[in-house]
């Protein structure tokens, strides 16, 4: 048997091109950890391919059109943040000998209590029914991507000393916005003691993109001047 834990998902930050200089909402579920947490791997990969790909585009398409797309993205990042928080819903959804059913009953209730919308609980039956939940993972990646692509969004990973306050966080992404261009900017604040002090913004494709602002930093910086 599977026991359903609920996991809240990880701290994300946003910031839309319509923010002014007002304080943000910021809705914060978890603190982030001191260190990162390893993910939970399920099964055959979160790589990105095109079983996955076509999924998520399809469910991308069908929500864009029906103006259910911040919803189910809302869904996407609780099921996905669960899926890795959960070793064992992970694997009981992964394994091809346990019946469809019985998978169906666990995504239901975990529907129920996080309050999914309809369609992301008729999608999740949608891949048990073609038993593709085995690539779970990899289907929200993807479609992580494609919803950034959809609404402009720069996903920007700020790792800090300390835990930011809000109005930190929200001024690196007003700065991170003004260098991109981008209409949004979402963070993703993470933990780093070993940094000493300040932060490290890493954005872009594949995270090209790095803004070093730590103690740690300027110290490497100073060390290589004095070695050079």
């Amino acid at each position: 048997r599977v026991a359903l834990r609920w996991t809240p998902r990880r701290v994300m930050f946003t910031i839309s091109a319509s923010s002014t200089a007002a304080r943000p909402t910021v809705v914060a579920h978890r603190r982030a950890n001191k260190t990162r947490a390893k993910r939970s791997v399920v099964v055959h990969g979160a790589k990105s391919n095109p079983v996955s790909s076509g999924y998520a585009a399809a469910l991308v398409d069908a929500c864009k059109s029906s103006g259910a797309l911040e919803q189910v993205h809302a869904d996407m990042e609780t099921l996905d943040a669960y899926v890795k928080a959960n070793a064992s819903v992970a694997g009981f959804l992964a394994n091809p000998t346990i019946v469809a059913e019985k998978k169906k009953d666990v995504l239901a209730k975990l529907g129920k209590e996080a309050g999914f919308h309809a369609f992301t609980s008729n999608f999740l039956n949608l891949l048990v029914d073609k038993r593709r939940e085995n690539q779970i993972e990899a289907i929200i990646a993807e479609f992580e991507t494609l919803f950034c692509e959809a609404t402009d969004t720069q996903v920007a990973t700020v790792t800090s000393a300390v835990k930011l306050e809000n109005e930190q966080q929200f001024m690196i992404a007003k700065k991170l916005q003004e260098m991109t261009g981008a209409k949004n900017i979402k963070l993703k604040p993470e933990v780093d003691e070993s940094l000493l002090g300040g932060f490290v913004v890493q954005y872009g494709k594949d995270g090209s993109g790095f803004i070093d602002m730590s103690v740690k930093g300027q110290v490497d910086k100073l060390a290589s001047v004095f070695v050079n």
